[in-house]
C-alpha cells in the first residue's frame, strides 16, 4: 500500500508540470531564461555580499541602471532576429552605431545651431530622424548588395563592420562631439530622461490592461476559428503573472529615488522647500526603456500579424521553397537589413543621448552582444526560429553578466571568456533543442 503510495506521488509531479505547461501554453525557453536571469542575479548578488561585504546586484539603483544599459542592445537585437530568421548575419550593427552617432553629434552641435539656433526645439527632433535615416540608408546598401549581387552576408557586414568604424573616425578625425542637445540627452535617461512615479503607475496600468485585452481577444479569435481554447484557469495565470511583472517593474523604478545632489539643484530651480529628512523622487521607467518596450510591441506585431513577418520566416524555413511560392526574396533580404539598420540608427539616439557625448569608438563590440542576444533568446542560426520577447530577455540575460562581473570586480579580458562561452553554449543548447524537437 505504501509504494504503491509512494509511485503515485512520483508520477503525479511530472504530470501536474505538463498539465501546467499545457494549459497556460508558456513557452518552455522562455521560463528557463527567467530561470537562468534569477540564477545570474542570485548569484552575483550573494557573491558580492560574501566575499565583498555587499550585495550590490539586487537592488533598485543596479537594476534601474540595468534596464537603461540593456536598451541600446535590446533594440538592435529585436532587429537581429530577422537578419538570423533568413540565414544571414549582421556583423556591422556596432560600427553602425558609431557612424550614425558620429553624424547625428556634428548634425546637433556644428550644423543645425547656426541655421536654427542654439538650443532650437527641432534640433533633437531632425537629428533622431537623419540618424535613423542614415541608419536604413547603410542597412539597405549591404542589404541590395547581399541580395542583388550575391555577396555573402558575412563579408559584405564583415566589410561594413571595418569601414563605417573608419568612418565614424574620419568623421570628426576621431575628436569626442559633447555636449549634445539638452533635450536629446534626456532619450538616453538619466533623472531628468525619466517619467516618474505617476507616469510610471500610468503605464504600468496601460499594460496590465493591454495584456487582459490580449488575452480576452486571442480567445474570441480561437473560438470563432474554431481553434482548441485554453482552460480558463489557465488564461488566469497568465494574465496573473504578466501583471505581477509588471507591477514589480513599476515598484522596482519608483524605489529608485534621485541623487541628492540632483534634488537640490531641482528644488533650487523650482523654488521647493527640502525638509530634513530629504526628498524622496522617483526615477519610474527611464525613456530609453519605454522606447525598448515600443520597439519589442512593433517588432512583435510586425512579426506575427503581418504577411511582412509571415514572409520572413517562410524564408527562414526554406528560401527556395519561399522564391516558388512567390515570395520576393531579394526584395525582402534588402528590407530586413535596411530595418536592421534603422534599429542601429535608433540605438546610436539612445547611446549617444546617454553618453552626452558622440565618439567614433560609440558602439564597439555591440554585434557580439546583439548576435548573443539573439542566439540566447533562442534564435536559430539555422533559420526559420526566434522570438522578439526572447531577443530582449536575451539582451537583459547579456547585459546582467556584464553589469555582474563588472560588480564583483572581474577584469575585462574576464568578462569577454565568460561572454564568448555563454554564447557558445547557448548555440550548443539550441542544437540540443532542435534535434529533441525533431
Amino acid at each position: 500500500m505504501t509504494d504503491s503510495t509512494e509511485t503515485l506521488t512520483k508520477s503525479d509531479s511530472p504530470n501536474l508540470i505538463a498539465k501546467f505547461l499545457k494549459g497556460t501554453e508558456l513557452d518552455t525557453r522562455l521560463l528557463g531564461m527567467f530561470g537562468a536571469l534569477a540564477l545570474i542575479w542570485l548569484g552575483f548578488h550573494f557573491y558580492g555580499a560574501i566575499f565583498n561585504g555587499y550585495g550590490a546586484m539586487l537592488t533598485p539603483r543596479n537594476l534601474w541602471n540595468l534596464s537603461v544599459q540593456t536598451s541600446s542592445i535590446g533594440i538592435m537585437a529585436t532587429g537581429m532576429v530577422l537578419v538570423i530568421v533568413t540565414r544571414n548575419i549582421d556583423l556591422s550593427v556596432g560600427a553602425l552605431v558609431g557612424v550614425t552617432g558620429m553624424t547625428m553629434g556634428l548634425l546637433q552641435v556644428e550644423f543645425l545651431p547656426q541655421y536654427l539656433g542654439l538650443g532650437n526645439p527641432f534640433i533633437w527632433i531632425i537629428t533622431a530622424v537623419t540618424g535613423i535615416l542614415v541608419g536604413a540608408m547603410i542597412g539597405a546598401f549591404h542589404g541590395w548588395l547581399i541580395a542583388y549581387r550575391g555577396i555573402p552576408a558575412f563579408i559584405v557586414t564583415l566589410g561594413g563592420l571595418l569601414v563605417w568604424r573608419g568612418a565614424a573616425f574620419l568623421s570628426n578625425n576621431g575628436k569626442t562631439i559633447s555636449p549634445v542637445d539638452s533635450t536629446f540627452q534626456l532619450l538616453g535617461g538619466g533623472p531628468y530622461g525619466t517619467i516618474g512615479a505617476t507616469g510610471s503607475w500610468i503605464v504600468g496600468a496601460l499594460a496590465c490592461v493591454a495584456i487582459i485585452w490580449m488575452l480576452i481577444a486571442g480567445r474570441r479569435s480561437r473560438m470563432a476559428h474554431g481553434f482548441p481554447l485554453r482552460p480558463i484557469w489557465g488564461e488566469v495565470t497568465v494574465g496573473g503573472l504578466a501583471c505581477s511583472l509588471v507591477v514589480g517593474a513599476v515598484l522596482l523604478v519608483n524605489a529608485y529615488p534621485w541623487p541628492k545632489g540632483i534634488i537640490k539643484q531641482y528644488a533650487a530651480a523650482n523654488n521647493i522647500t527640502v525638509p530634513e529628512e530629504g526628498l524622496f523622487i522617483s526615477h519610474g521607467f527611464a525613456i530609453p526603456v519605454l522606447i525598448l518596450f515600443t520597439v519589442g510591441i512593433l517588432m512583435t506585431i510586425l512579426v506575427n500579424r503581418t504577411r511582412f513577418g509571415r514572409n520572413v520566416f517562410a524564408i527562414g524555413g526554406n528560401p527556395e521553397a519561399a522564391a516558388l511560392a512567390g515570395i520576393n526574396v531579394k526584395w525582402m533580404t534588402l528590407k530586413i537589413f535596411a530595418l536592421m539598420g534603422a534599429l542601429a540608427g535608433l540605438a546610436a539616439v539612445v547611446a549617444s543621448a546617454r553618453l552626452n557625448s558622440a565618439t567614433n569608438a560609440l558602439g564597439l563590440l555591440d554585434e557580439l552582444y546583439v548576435i548573443a542576444a539573439a542566439v540566447i533568446g533562442g534564435t536559430s542560426l539555422a533559420g526559420g526560429v526566434g522570438t522578439i520577447y526572447g531577443a530582449i530577455l536575451g539582451a537583459l540575460v547579456m547585459q546582467s553578466l556584464q553589469s555582474g562581473m563588472v560588480l564583483i570586480g572581474f577584469d575585462t579580458s574576464v568578462q569577454q571568456i565568460v561572454v564568448g562561452s555563454v554564447l557558445v553554449f547557448a548555440v550548443y543548447l539550441d542544437n540540443l533543442y532542435r534535434k529533441k524537437a525533431k
